[in-house]
């Protein structure tokens, strides 16, 4: 009779994302215990369940009632701030948690702190999942994308909890298994990292579109629906064309969007992402432009004193003069088939990270498993992740989505609109940074032969770094500066006479 009172999960941490998370799983008829350390955030969340169809959620106001209210073995997921807050829940936690029973952290955690705390939580036999979760705060209520990673066991033991609470699509719940140690944080990671590529790209259409083809905002609204009936259906191109549709009814007239202070914030999982890869040298250019862009937007003071010091040197603006001579519908047919091609290297670039880290680490990461979960619940949700998952499912070592014989023939056909978007945007001074590093990493990477050789002449040059050769095995070191000085003389005496 006691056990039969006992909650299935628990959950600590009831900010919103916690709250909404704890409600989902009480809404799918699984009996949850909450805790917090603020107990009004308990009270609230208690109350919440209580309207919201009186749910099977208790409320709990001590780590020890809390624990003890769970059924053996206890599952308890944490959604706290990342950092030293979720070494705090632990310790308050782990007094009262017995061998076998798990944690489950559930915020945007850095890998190797739960590689940490999987080795800290075994010593006491307490088992250990890092999991991502993906969704926003609707997507928490409603259904997520959960990425889960450490204990095999801690997740055998809420697997069916995690599939009904995950978002639903066609070939399944959005949740997998990922892989040991800290894979799940590391793939939320990267996740939130093709995000800052994303967001950055539609912001880079949107301003071609707004300042060269002179679009309201009216017009931004329908082109970015008909956009979401198409090849680019997702999740942020159908919230961009609801932001373009928002009037300003507190600050006057006009739009919201554009009363909105061009700063945007970061909570540095994009950081971390263009680190990891630049330690594991894998070219993240489109990431990388995204977060530089939004280091950028911080200097807001700095841009508009560079505005007006770079006007009063003679810069024009060239915009106005171009906007007379721009024909508005092939420019919006040109930035769609931009975007997509430029998405498609962001991912590329994404995937190729994971791979990498995954063969250091000996995760053996599913990649088409991944695209298949992020198809709902979570931010980068599109239509197109399910071709990404066929194409990993057709070549499981794919190098990269570039060369995958459907995208190579998008790309291909679209590379002509994606120059135009960009060298009209060039010439407009409409910058496009994350354009512009999505079609050079498709030249780049297209290149049989690339001017790396003089690079590494150079580095021989000054600092013996030697060289190999495209005609025989080996390498090489040359004395350049004195074979050209004893060479050279003769050659530049007769092209001065």
């Amino acid at each position: 009779m006691e056990s039969a009172a006992l909650s299935r999960i628990g959950l600590a941490g009831l900010a919103v994302m916690g709250q909404n998370l704890a409600l989902n799983i009480a809404d799918k008829g699984f009996p949850i215990s909450v805790y917090n350390r603020t107990t009004s955030k308990v009270d609230e969340t208690v109350d919440r369940a209580l309207r919201e169809g009186t749910l099977p959620l208790t409320g709990h106001y001590t780590p020890r009632d809390f624990v003890l209210s769970l059924t053996r073995p206890r599952s308890v997921i944490l959604l706290v701030k990342a950092g030293a807050p979720v070494d705090q829940t632990i310790a308050a936690l782990s007094d009262h948690l017995e061998p076998g029973d798990a944690i489950i952290d559930g915020g945007n955690e850095w890998y190797e702190n739960t590689e940490r705390r999987i080795e800290q939580a075994k010593e006491k036999g307490i088992l250990y999942l890092g999991m991502g979760v993906s969704g926003g705060e609707e997507g928490a209520r409603n259904g997520p994308s959960l990425m889960p990673g450490g204990s095999y066991e801690a997740y055998s033991n809420v697997q069916d909890i995690l599939h009904k609470i995950a978002a639903q699509v066609n070939d399944g719940p959005c949740v997998t298994y990922i892989g040991e140690g800290g894979a799940g944080n590391f793939v939320k990671m990267v996740h939130n990292g093709i995000e800052y590529g994303d967001m950055q790209l539609i912001s880079e259409a949107y301003d071609v579109l707004k300042h060269v083809g002179g679009l309201s905002n009216s017009e931004l609204a329908e082109i970015f629906d008909e956009w979401n009936r198409g090849e680019l259906e997702s999740f942020l191109i159908e919230i961009t064309a609801d932001i373009f549709k928002v009037k300003d009814h507190e600050g006057g007239d006009g739009y919201l969007v554009d009363k909105i202070l061009d700063k945007t914030g970061m909570k540095g999982t994009g950081k971390w992402t263009v680190q990891q890869a630049a330690e594991l040298s894998v070219a993240a250019p489109t990431i990388a432009a995204s977060l530089d862009c939004r280091y950028l937007s911080g200097l807001k003071e700095e841009r508009e004193n560079a505005a007006s010091v770079l006007k009063e040197a003679g810069l024009n603006e060239e915009v106005g003069a171009l906007r007379s001579g721009v024909d508005k519908k092939r420019l919006i047919d040109d930035v769609r088939q931009a975007l997509y091609a430029s998405k498609i290297c962001s991912y590329a670039q994404g995937m190729n990270l994971l791979r990498a880290k995954s063969v250091e680490k000996g995760w053996d990461l599913n990649f088409g498993e991944l695209a298949r979960i992020w198809k709902g619940g979570c931010i980068i949700r599109a239509v197109f992740l399910d071709r990404i998952k066929k194409a990993y499912q057709r070549n499981p070592n794919l190098a990269s989505l570039i060369v995958d014989p459907e995208f190579a023939r998008e790309m291909v056909q679209r590379q002509g609109a994606w120059r135009r978007v960009v060298g009209l945007a060039i010439s407009s001074g409409i910058s496009t940074p994350g354009m512009c590093a999505s079609l050079a990493y498709f030249d780049t990477y297209r290149r049989a032969r690339l001017p790396a050789n003089l690079v590494q002449a150079q580095r021989d040059l000054f600092g013996a770094h030697t060289y190999e050769r495209v005609d025989r095995p080996g390498a090489f070191h040359t004395e350049w500066t004195k074979i050209a000085r004893q060479s050279g003389t003769a050659g530049v005496g007769a092209f001065n006479g």
